[in-house]
């Protein structure tokens, strides 16, 4: 194993880490997505491609990994920067475009499995997954929820994530009203996430989701060991079951 990847050793065999090098990951996104690829990039994925129109704002430093003197550029070049200063060798494409219905087929083929960090402002987001559900892609969807990081699985031949909704809209929020419901059912309820849920909804005036670093890397955590153990073959929580992570006791 290469001196970059020793400190792998006993958790991943050479094969392995020689394996996952040319696994081609693309994430749709490049918010809580590019935290996702640094840590995939760090643990010795090599292959990514990272699709996202937008640019980086102050107000994205408190949960995403970029930097004062990034502001204002493209969030996917930006990305690549960063990306290619840890690995300059890596294998970085940086699209700078919105994901919409006349380019996600191109995008999505050719890639082994994808990562949907794609903002919920229209059905993009399913057709995304659709269009990774017809090309026999799995797809890891990452939730940032302040305190914790919430990820699924969406396998092609099983149930797909849309499948609990009717519509798009709100997506995000009936997801996580979804997941508190589920504890609430198993008489495990997670007031945290109640809380929350209640409070954004009461916000008189529209904004972006609020999130928290913590679980921006919580989350990226998850997915790249998902990553890994998907690329390897092992066996994994796929949806309607769910990984969620957080220290908070949920009596509190």
């Amino acid at each position: 194993m290469e001196e970059r990847y020793s400190r792998n050793r006993i958790y991943v065999r050479s094969e392995e880490q020689q394996f996952i090098r040319n696994y081609r990951i693309l994430s749709g996104g490049a918010g809580i997505g590019g935290i996702i690829a640094e840590c995939a990039l760090r643990f010795g994925f090599e292959t990514i491609t990272v699709v996202d129109g937008d640019t980086v704002e102050e107000s994205n430093l408190n949960c995403q990994n970029y930097r004062m003197e990034d502001i204002g550029k493209p969030k996917v070049e930006a990305l690549k920067e960063r990306l290619l200063s840890i690995n300059p060798n890596a294998n970085i494409i940086a699209i700078n475009t919105f994901v919409d219905a006349d380019n996600v087929e191109e995008l999505v083929k050719e890639h082994d499995i994808a990562i949907n960090a794609l903002d919920f402002k229209s059905n993009i987001p399913i057709v995304f997954d659709e269009w990774c559900q017809r090309f026999n892609i799995p797809v890891i969807h990452p939730y940032n929820i302040g305190w914790g990081g919430l990820v699924i699985v969406v396998e092609p031949t099983g149930p797909q994530l849309k499948d609990f909704t009717d519509t798009w809209e709100n997506f995000e929020v009936k997801l996580i009203e979804h997941i508190a419901n589920y504890f609430k059912f198993w008489a495990k309820p997670k007031p945290w996430i109640e809380n929350i849920i209640t409070q954004y909804k009461n916000e008189k005036s529209v904004f972006p989701p609020p999130q928290l670093s913590v679980a921006s890397w919580i989350a990226a955590g998850l997915c790249t060991n998902l990553l890994f153990y998907i690329a390897t073959g092992q066996e994994i929580k796929r949806y309607p079951k769910f990984y969620l992570s957080s220290i908070i006791n949920d009596k509190n």
